[in-house]
């Protein structure tokens, strides 16, 4: 039995970086990655089952699987600047040229991408991709778009076989904003309430938290939502590395798996000005480094993504780097 295709809309694209040599010793992403194919016959056990404690791997091992969600339809819809679409080539470029010490296999599954502003449809694809792949063992890495790349990514982890086992995922936002907008149409300022409603649905309860919440932009009614959920979250002016690690720990100890979401506007502007929202203050990149070491370790990481990298308005492709840089320390 053969596993069935992604659902992407765009296969994946040769990836290009500095030639050093063949020798394992010289090689780097691009020559590493290789294009994904669905594995034949089923997963070799079951994705998410909770392993016993003794049983954890001392080094996660799975293939990691990029996928692109091309969107920023969610941002045009949060009055945002649009040009997110183009995030998922741009951190592919930066990732490409940097040297390759990972211990996993890194494959690339290509894009699902969101046009003529069918924001849900695009959703609703990515989500069966990132559930097949959480299913199949593999961890899914998912490269925005905007933030509505969450709500994407929310679908693929609650249609995985990870949570009709009953395990317990968080979400673990690294974000200056809570995305808690109560909105007629959904945007990228909306999806932890989506998720939030659910998983109400559902009968579960979401575990959100989020560190590096800008007081200044969020406003009293975000706030509100976020104590009636019961959403931790660090702001980040308290975001030292001590607080933040101790913060973290105390969420991963409540969960027995872990869904983590890097918004790229976490950062301050001088590390991450390609972004809708550049952040006047923002968290430092050492901290947020700490936090992604912090969450490979813990053993727990389901799925990965990150978003709002805006190409048209990097410098230097500053903000594409940072986030080449993340994804590579989480995958190592």
């Amino acid at each position: 039995m053969v596993s069935p295709a992604l659902p992407v809309d765009v296969p994946p694209q040769p990836w290009t970086g500095r030639f050093d040599g063949d020798g394992a010793e010289h090689r780097r992403w691009w020559q590493a990655v290789t294009a994904y194919a669905p594995p034949a016959g089923t997963a070799a056990s079951p994705a998410g089952a909770r392993p016993a404690a003794d049983a954890r791997p001392a080094v996660d091992a799975r293939p990691a699987v990029i996928l692109g969600f091309g969107s920023d339809e969610g941002v045009r819809r949060n009055k945002g600047r649009t040009g997110a679409a183009a995030a998922p080539a741009a951190i592919r470029a930066a990732l490409g040229p940097l040297a390759f010490h990972l211990s996993r296999d890194v494959l690339d599954a290509g894009d699902v991408t969101v046009s003529d502003e069918s924001l849900e449809a695009g959703q609703a694809r990515a989500g069966r991709a990132i559930s097949r792949l959480i299913d199949a063992g593999q961890l899914p890495v998912v490269l925005g778009g905007g933030h509505e790349t969450a709500y994407a990514s929310y679908l693929g982890v609650a249609g995985s076989a990870a949570v009709r086992d009953g395990l317990r995922v968080g979400v673990l936002n690294l974000d200056a904003h809570f995305d808690l907008r109560d909105e007629p149409v959904p945007s990228s300022g909306t999806p932890f309430l989506q998720m939030a409603r659910a998983e109400a649905a559902a009968g579960r309860e979401l575990k959100y938290a989020v560190v590096g919440i800008s007081e200044p932009n969020n406003t009293r009614a975000l706030f509100r939502t976020a104590d009636e959920l019961g959403v931790d979250y660090l702001l980040d002016e308290d975001c030292s590395a001590e607080a933040a690690q101790a913060f973290v720990a105390a969420f991963l100890a409540q969960v027995d798996a872990l869904y983590l979401t890097i918004d790229l506007d976490v950062l301050p502007a001088s590390v991450a000005p390609g972004v809708s929202a550049p952040a006047a203050y923002g968290v430092p990149l050492p901290v947020i480094s700490a936090v992604c070491r912090q969450v490979a370790a813990s053993g727990k990481l389901l799925h990965l993504d990150v978003a709002e990298l805006n190409p048209e308005f990097d410098i230097d492709a500053r903000t594409a780097k940072v986030a080449a840089r993340l994804v590579n320390t989480l995958l190592g």
